[in-house]
């Protein structure tokens, strides 16, 4: 029996990085699993559209997709937007919505390799304080995981984590880049560094990068890590099965 086609959903972007990241993202999953068919399509901005990717498997005979969102955490995109487009998908085919990316340990290495790119050592770590920041969100179920993912990463040895959220409807609490960054530097860590816990560069990862400029430290987007492409198979691997189970049923 085929595996299931990967549809990897990403928001989309006028900016071309975005657009760009995504599909190097892929082509690091395809190298890694070779045999499997991963596709690509956007909510919105890029081509091609979710439901024309849809659309084409459909119209080749495609029966069973795994509809993959390119999403760190569980908000509205997750829970509302891409549930409806996949309602619209054609009826012959049997799709099954996987888990989005984040928390993973795996992410969190990915982080660490970035600020290990950006110039840090892992011996700087007891010195060094730490910016998750993240686009932001008003999902209450997203602020939390944010907030555990600072929590737990915090015990791997850094001076200190300190969430922080991008966009403007951050939630109250949170503070922007630029605050956790002086918040970090009053605290008496003697390095500060800001990772973004963002997939792909755009408005928001901007607005990240203008507010780490008192810092020390700027790690890059996660973008194509391999730890983030590995998360990609895991949470494919996770939703594939149930899936086949059914259809051997």
């Amino acid at each position: 029996m085929r595996n299931p086609v990967l549809l990897v959903i990403a928001h989309g972007s006028r900016d071309p990085r975005h657009a760009a990241t995504v599909h190097a993202l892929v082509r690091r999953v395809r190298t890694l699993r070779p045999g499997l068919r991963v596709e690509t399509g956007f909510l919105d901005f890029n081509v091609p559209s979710v439901q024309r990717v849809l659309e084409s498997l459909a119209a080749e005979g495609v029966r069973d997709v795994v509809a993959l969102p390119l999403l760190l955490t569980r908000a509205f995109h997750a829970k509302a937007d891409i549930p409806a487009v996949l309602r619209d998908a054609p009826r012959q085919l049997r799709i099954r919505q996987a888990e989005v990316l984040g928390p993973s340990p795996l992410l969190l290495s990915a982080l660490e390799r970035r600020l290990y790119e950006a110039g840090l050592t892992p011996a700087d770590k007891p010195s060094t304080g730490v910016v998750l920041a993240s686009a932001g969100s008003t999902d209450p179920e997203a602020i939390a995981v944010i907030a555990e993912i600072a929590r737990e990463w915090r015990h791997t040895g850094w001076c200190a984590v300190r969430p922080a959220f991008a966009s403007a409807g951050s939630p109250a609490g949170f503070p922007r880049t630029e605050d956790a960054v002086r918040e970090l530097r009053a605290l008496g860590c003697r390095r500060i560094a800001v990772a973004p816990y963002v997939l792909a560069p755009g408005f928001l990862p901007d607005r990240i990068a203008r507010g780490a400029a008192e810092a020390d430290v700027l790690a890059d987007v996660l973008g194509p890590a391999p730890e983030v492409a590995r998360v990609l198979l895991e949470r494919y691997d996770g939703a594939r099965t149930p899936l086949r189970a059914a259809v051997g049923a």
